[in-house]
């Protein structure tokens, strides 16, 4: 197949003269209007088919129209075939009268993938093979060598977030060179080779179907814009404008580059269990193609199941998705309530800590209130050593009880120890420095001391 490619290549480089051409927007193999196309992977597709018509005129109506279908095989190897019947290329003034009938043409198309590099591919084919019924001759189909097209594409696949931005570029020759849809004046053609780009963004709208393309391209001649819009996942609504840079002089006569509104529909039926996949040291990680109507290729449906199930299948993996986060929050949430619960535990736990803190503390208290209401008898009773022993005791279980320390002042006072004495009062206004008693016994004996000095030095 590939020598039987080279030498329809090689053939097609000779024979290129260029008078005219019929090629209707959408009807040449690939997503764009008029130019062809490259991708790094294999198509998703098993094939894909669909109608075309370009409108030139609408009163009276004239339109060039055709149907196509196209498949890749294997190897970056890809076939089409297009069935044309172009418009009436009478004046305008005489449409109404005009007896023309344009010929049918039959087109075959073929395309090979040549070089991938990451996102980037080159592709070379030959389009545009036609076989037309000539009126004139006696031939029911001739070849018509006038309209091959030889032509070189470079490929370029983006992801820009959710978008995705295909670009193409190359030469081309015969119906890819500069020329018009309708041939009105074959001597004016001029042959030759052609430069074209092109590029199609597929935006988020319409997502769940495919997403919404937007198609616009320099074909060699004029600029062509257009819509591909996703009726279901299979199937798409082409609309566009060809030569819009012409479209003001829509009404004034036919001339190289008349400019048509064109529609279509096509139907791409899935392979079944494709998966996605370049091979080779230069494929990234993430390798997750799409289809030209913008589904995961991991996601393609079986043959068998039509777009509906399709859009059922998706909602269900998409109740699968809410299911998982909704169980994620769940785990998050037993999670958290675990981590009160041990709050809470620790924070019972710690108030029965000061509970029976308080508890200790306040049977301190009642110990050392009682021995110190002993020590008070003892006092009294002149038993001073035993009213020392419990205030010591007292202090034991209670070292902040300023009463203590005043009634241990008093008792050394009462021993003559003043110095003990001075010591334990100060250590009681310490604790209460409120305590009005020691502090009139601390002045009074300061006073004494001052007397006594002054005695002394008379």
């Amino acid at each position: 197949m590939n020598r039987f490619l080279k030498r329809l290549l090689f053939t097609s480089l000779i024979l290129c003269m260029v008078k005219g051409s019929t090629r209707v927007a959408y009807t040449r193999p690939g997503l764009m209007m008029r130019v062809p196309t490259s991708s790094v992977g294999k198509a998703p597709y098993l094939f894909r088919a669909g109608f075309g018509a370009e409108i030139h005129n609408l009163n009276p109506v004239n339109t060039a129209k055709g149907v196509f279908f196209d498949m890749e095989l294997s190897k970056g190897f890809s076939i089409g075939f297009s069935a044309i019947q172009g418009g009436d290329t009478t004046a305008l003034d005489a449409l109404d009268e005009s007896q023309y009938k344009p010929p049918v043409e039959f087109g075959f198309h073929v395309q090979q993938r040549l070089f991938t590099y990451n996102d980037i591919s080159i592709s070379a084919g030959l389009q545009d093979v036609v076989f037309q019924n000539d009126q004139e001759s006696d031939q029911i189909l001739s070849l018509n060598t006038q309209l091959l097209s030889f032509f070189v594409v470079l490929g370029s696949e983006k992801d820009l977030g959710d978008y995705k931005m295909n670009t193409y570029m190359g030469f081309g020759t015969g119906g890819l060179s500069p020329m018009d849809t309708l041939e009105i004046d074959p001597d004016s053609a001029t042959a030759g080779t052609g430069v074209f780009l092109g590029f199609v963004m597929k935006t988020p709208y319409f997502g769940k179907s495919g997403g919404l393309d937007i198609v616009g391209e320099f074909d060699g001649t004029g600029v062509n814009v257009g819509l591909r819009i996703p009726l279901t996942s299979d199937y798409r609504l082409n609309l566009g404008f060809t030569h819009i840079e012409k479209l003001p002089q829509w009404k004034q006569r036919y001339w190289v580059g008349h400019p048509g509104f064109t529609v279509g529909l096509d139907m791409a039926v899935p392979r079944q269990g494709q998966m996605p996949g370049r091979k080779g040291p230069s494929a990234p990680v993430d390798d997750r193609r799409f289809s030209p109507d913008g589904l995961p290729m991991d996601r393609m449906q079986p043959l068998y199941r039509d777009s509906t199930i399709a859009m059922a299948d998706y909602a269900v993996l998409g109740m699968k998705d809410s299911m998982a986060l909704m169980n994620n929050e769940m785990r998050n949430l037993i999670v958290r309530l675990s981590s009160m619960e041990q709050e809470s535990k620790f924070l019972n736990d710690s108030l029965r800590s000061l509970k029976l803190e308080s508890n200790v503390s306040e049977k301190n208290m009642n110990e050392a209130l009682r021995h110190l209401s002993k020590s008070l008898r003892f006092f009294y009773a002149g038993d001073y050593r035993e009213a020392l022993k419990e205030v010591d005791m007292s202090l034991e279980l209670n070292p902040n009880l300023a009463l203590a320390y005043a009634r241990r002042g008093s008792i050394y006072y009462k021993l003559g120890d003043v110095q003990r004495a001075t010591i334990n009062w100060n250590l009681a206004l310490r604790l209460d420095p409120e305590y009005t008693d020691v502090r009139n016994i601390l002045k009074a004996l300061n006073e004494s001391k001052m007397k006594s000095a002054n005695y002394l030095e008379d």
